[in-house]
């Protein structure tokens, strides 16, 4: 038991696991069972990607023991890896596409109805606590900012806070997605969200899952069969070609994500070829790995992927 010394516990030491060099470390995996066909290119990547971090892709390909089933290589685990590099870039350039429309829409529809400051006044907002603190961030951002629009302002109009057009393009992602959250009348939400053929509230639980999965993203994190602790709420009456390929089964899972994300994709640039690319790259996937991030069985006949697979 722990030793009590005053109002601290003192925990018994505990001494960390040996430092272990990238040779040692790939010995580990070769006496469980693994194949390594280069040794010299494993340890390099070992050396340069991290032991710990490959480590999370190399379940598959184990046992419930702790050792490699038959046949499995370094070379699989590298593989997964790439892919989830590669799913985590289409991913983030998807995330990025949706968060620059938002920018543009949110100010415009706004400012048409307020005007150029509409963000400004707290009575267009329902949770007066949120508000000022959603402000108190935007003027921190604003005071960091290096976009030469903000002095501009400031200096030749004495503005303490440009426009909205120009605020949106300072803000976060996550605090613009706040900012439309909390904006208190349904009519506003809704005017923005039909402009992505979705309901207020599955557009807005849309934006914070976004903001979510951006950040995995950005911070290197898996995302191939990731169990996400913030989901999105589906939509439920339209668009038909989208509601008949959601996987509800799965809404903790990418497939629901991707088809959302590729959803968007196509209304704010109707050419993009995302889908195209997103498609190509499972290509290389196991059926079995698709299962891990919640594609159903018959996807690839499922309408919206059917559409466009065309």
């Amino acid at each position: 038991m722990p030793k009590l010394v005053g109002y601290f516990f003192f925990l018994p030491h505990v001494t960390p696991k040996p430092f272990k060099s990238c040779s040692e470390q790939l010995g580990i995996l070769e006496a469980r069972g693994l194949e390594v066909v280069d040794r010299g290119r494993a340890e390099h990547i070992l050396r340069h990607h991290s032991y710990y971090r490959l480590s999370a892709y190399r379940f598959p390909f184990q046992d419930e023991v702790d050792q490699f089933k038959a046949g499995a290589s370094f070379e699989d685990i590298w593989g997964l890896y790439c892919f989830d590099r590669n799913l985590r870039s289409l991913v983030s350039e998807a995330c990025k596409r949706l968060e620059v429309s938002l920018r543009a829409v949110w100010a415009h529809d706004l400012a048409a109805v307020y005007g150029p400051q509409a963000y400004e006044h707290h009575e267009y907002f329902q949770d007066q606590n949120l508000y000022s603190k959603n402000l108190r961030v935007l003027d921190q951002q604003l005071e960091r900012s290096e976009e030469p629009f903000v002095p501009h302002y400031r200096d030749r109009y004495g503005m303490s806070r440009p426009p909205v057009w120009c605020a949106a393009e300072v803000m976060t992602f996550g605090l613009l997605s706040r900012f439309y959250a909390n904006l208190r009348r349904g009519r506003d939400k809704k005017t923005i969200s039909r402009r992505y053929d979705m309901a207020s509230s599955s557009f807005g639980s849309l934006l914070e899952h976004t903001v979510y999965v951006r950040n995995l993203c950005a911070h290197h994190c898996r995302l191939w069969n990731r169990r996400f602790t913030i989901t999105v709420e589906l939509p439920r009456k339209h668009p038909r070609e989208l509601i008949s390929s959601l996987n509800p089964q799965a809404d903790r899972k990418l497939y629901n994500t991707l088809l959302l994300l590729a959803r968007v994709g196509d209304i704010v640039e109707p050419e993009n070829d995302w889908v195209l690319r997103l498609l190509a790259l499972l290509d290389y996937l196991p059926e079995q790995r698709l299962t891990d991030m919640g594609f159903p069985g018959d996807w690839r006949n499922r309408s919206f992927w059917r559409e466009h697979s065309k």
